[in-house]
């Protein structure tokens, strides 16, 4: 019988987790060496635990099931959280396998001694266990796939001693049998098909898994013969969309803006998404975005068949023969001018994007124009930070890539978010990855320079200002890059930057380009910013709708 460690690889490839995405440690020696026992398990080695949780977190994103991760104690896991809180906020499925000290080790409490339970209960809420012995560890890790693949979609936490690893005995199990999910009831559906029938201002609210082509589709022809709105959750964990797929207004970040897309609605209709609320609290405003005398409704829950609720509903309706409303076909033009800005790398983005590509934004502040420029571009799915913890782009783009070997992938990454996952770089140097990283250096954390402005915190003096930017030294990040055996260009200039995106999407395998760029927003445009926001209530509809389009498409 083989030992507990390649019983477990066993059972992990059994049960389709076939990408291990490592940073392991002395403790997870019996795992590693029996990585070797299952030519079915890829393992893709990195260079810091949120670097492996953020690749696990974007392979899944991509397939709709689990890879798994291998990490060093609490401490490493610990390491890994903020990706691990970026996919339970998307409801992605990941199995964490956590190496721990030997049971008979633990009353000793050695350096790195820790309550890795406790830890991992940030994440895995639903399911957290310490394999209590070999001949229980199989089990256990079904159980954990089981947990992680439900819907909606989980981390999965299994912490695996050092002894059950080596311990005699382990016997592989079959893979767990996830029940396919179900739409909505039929009265459910009925119910909000009267809603929507009422005469009154309706949306829908698409998130997580209404997001696909057959949802997208469902509800454009319910919009199309209803006369609805459709919006989308901020953050999608995974959008389709582009030419030929039906334009799905995001609702916005700010939540001045965010007030002014929804202000007319009267029934807000939610399809596995929540309620939009402001990211952050601002002294005297509201928390909840939706307007006073709004009715909340769901059609579908996050355990349910979303594109399969939203079918429902259109043939409650007679509308699932409707004419969906598709984005056209609209390239922007090819950027002009000398002078390099996010607005242009955007438009150049949105010019050049191969199809079928995989985007991936976490440009902050630098991508507010990407939505626009790229709405009729070739079709393409688009992954964006859904916990708000920065430093996820770039490790998604490694999960993106191996779970998607044939198609592009583009990261699109601010410049203090990249260096929170920079080891990422060596990781798609390594696997040879077709990824191409595209770093906005503004010098600056831009976004909390407007956050400093909205808060209404007190005049910033020189050493509160100082902790915004990112001048003295100003990073650089093809330096950096070619460190890690990326090639890597530094651009300025309009055109230069049109010829590094053209050569780097010319050839497969990774590369990347740094864009010095301003802020997006600074000087007069951010002390007028809040001023601006803060007049919208009082505006006439249109006008207020319009600035919002401005400010953010």
């Amino acid at each position: 019988m083989p030992n507990g460690a390649r019983a477990l690889m066993s059972t992990l490839v059994n049960a389709g987790v076939e990408v291990c995405f490592t940073n392991p440690g002395t403790s997870e020696m019996h795992f590693v060496a029996a990585l070797d026992s299952a030519p079915g398990m890829r393992a893709v080695l990195c260079l810091f635990e949120g670097v492996a949780t953020g690749a696990a977190d974007g392979y899944a994103r991509m397939t709709g099931k689990p890879a798994a991760t291998l990490l060093h104690l609490g401490c490493g896991l610990g390491n890994g959280l903020a990706n691990l809180h970026n996919a339970r906020k998307g409801k992605v499925p990941i199995v964490n396998i956590v190496g721990d000290h030997a049971t008979h080790h633990v009353p000793f409490d050695a350096q790195l001694q820790s309550d890795i339970e406790t830890v991992a209960r940030n994440v895995s809420p639903t399911f957290v266990r310490t394999s209590r012995s070999t001949a229980e560890l199989c089990r256990d890790a079904v159980d954990a796939v089981k947990a992680a693949r439900g819907l909606p979609g989980k981390v999965a936490t299994l912490i695996l001693p050092a002894d059950v690893s080596w311990g005699e005995g382990g016997v592989p199990e079959p893979p767990p049998q996830i029940p396919p999910p179900e739409p909505a009831d039929d009265a459910t559906v009925n119910a909000i098909a009267s809603v929507i029938g009422s005469g009154r201002s309706a949306a829908l609210l698409l998130g997580g898994g209404a997001l696909g082509e057959d949802a997208l589709l469902a509800a454009a022809r319910v919009a199309a013969a209803n006369g609805i709105k459709v919006f989308a959750e901020t953050f999608p964990t995974r959008m389709e969309r582009g030419a030929g797929l039906p334009p799905v207004e995001r609702i916005a970040y700010l939540a001045e803006l965010a007030s002014v897309q929804v202000a007319d609605i009267e029934e807000l209709i939610l399809v596995d998404a929540k309620a939009p609320v402001s990211f952050f609290a601002y002294p005297g405003k509201k928390s909840l975005l939706v307007p006073d005398g709004c009715k909340l409704h769901t059609l579908s829950t996050p355990e349910q068949d979303a594109a399969g609720s939203l079918e429902k509903l259109a043939r409650a309706l007679g509308a699932d023969q409707a004419t969906p409303k598709l984005a056209p076909q609209a390239r922007p033009g090819r950027p002009r001018g000398k002078k390099l800005t996010a607005e242009k790398v955007c438009k150049a983005v949105g010019h050049l994007l191969p199809d079928n590509a995989i985007l991936i934004d976490e440009a902050i502040s630098s991508g507010l124009m990407l939505p626009r420029f790229t709405a009729g571009a070739p079709r393409h799915d688009l992954i964006t930070l859904t916990g708000g913890a920065i430093g996820q782009g770039l490790p998604n783009a490694i999960g993106a890539a191996i779970a998607c070997p044939d198609r592009p992938v583009l990261a699109l990454i601010g410049d203090g978010t990249a260096m929170y996952t920079i080891q990422s770089l060596w990781t798609l140097a390594r696997e040879s990855l077709d990824v191409t990283c595209i770093i906005f250096n503004n010098a600056s954390y831009s976004v909390l320079n407007i956050e400093l402005e909205r808060v209404g915190a007190e005049e910033a003096g020189p050493k509160a200002r100082s902790q915004l930017d990112l001048n003295g030294p100003i990073l650089n990040f093809a330096r950096i890059a070619e460190g890690m055996g990326v090639p890597a260009t530094r651009v300025s200039t309009t055109e230069d930057f049109l010829q590094a995106l053209e050569s780097a999407l010319a050839k497969r395998g990774p590369s990347l380009i740094e864009a010095m760029v301003p802020p997006t927003l600074s000087g007069l445009k951010l002390k007028l910013l809040p001023h601006v926001l803060g007049s919208l209530d009082g505006l006439p509809r249109p006008i207020a709708r319009i600035l919002k389009r401005k400010i953010a498409p």
